[in-house]
């Protein structure tokens, strides 16, 4: 039986905050081994990692799958669990 991979109670509130201040998003969450979503503007693209930022920290950790992505990822990457990494990141692409 194949199963639907898991996303984060947040996916959807960091997938808008994104869109909102102008990014495109790709969300790939239930690809297996990778990030949650491909995000772009003005040419700069971030595979970016959702975590539930209300879970403790020991339930934020990556997979086994989702380092060996990070590892070999010769992009930009970064994990975001809340709305303000969001303008964080949005900030350095304004």
């Amino acid at each position: 039986m194949i199963r639907a991979a898991r996303t984060d109670a947040n996916q959807k509130e960091i997938v808008s905050a994104f869109r909102n201040v102008g990014w495109s998003v790709l969300i790939i969450s239930q690809l297996k081994n990778c990030c949650d979503i491909f995000v772009s503007k003005n040419g700069r693209t971030i595979a970016v990692e959702i975590k539930d930022g209300s879970k403790p920290k020991s339930q934020q950790k990556l997979t086994d799958g989702e380092i060996e992505f990070k590892d070999k990822w010769q992009g930009e990457y970064k994990i975001v669990n809340c709305i303000d990494d969001v303008l964080e990141i949005n900030k350095g692409n304004i």
